[in-house]
């Protein structure tokens, strides 16, 4: 953990985003939430890239404690919890947005997002209002 710290104290905005949300798979968390609108510990797990449980019990915690996701106890289920996005967590709409667009762009291998880069240029305002909760 020094290593984040010293970043952090290099007063640098770009390492602070990377060591608040940039890592893989803490933008896939967030990519699920906001677009495929998974809630639950078990959706987020069945995710296409294969995270691991460990890994993903920690980076939900990481995005909890950086106040992007929140948690409560699910009240049909008593052991889960219901994650959703924050302000904050939504306020990061636009750069997964851009991430899809530029990805769009330059990777010309299939993938399941494959149209939404094109629905992105199409209707930028939309998508934005769509996926970043209002």
């Amino acid at each position: 953990m020094k290593n984040k710290t010293k970043m952090r104290e290099t007063g640098c905005p770009v390492a602070y985003g990377l060591d608040t949300f940039g890592d893989r798979w803490s933008f896939l968390i967030l990519r699920d939430m906001m677009i495929r609108d998974k809630k639950t510990y078990g959706e987020l797990l069945e995710m296409e890239e294969e995270i691991a449980t460990n890994v993903l019990a920690d980076r939900l915690k990481q995005l909890e404690a950086a106040d992007i996701i929140s948690k409560v106890r699910d009240p049909e289920n008593r052991r889960s919890y219901i994650y959703s996005m924050t302000a904050k967590g939504y306020d990061l709409a636009p750069i997964l947005t851009e991430i899809m667009v530029w990805s769009g762009e330059y990777d010309q291998r299939p993938f399941a997002l494959r149209n939404v880069p094109d629905l992105i240029k199409k209707d930028r305002k939309g998508f934005l209002a769509k996926i970043s909760g209002g």
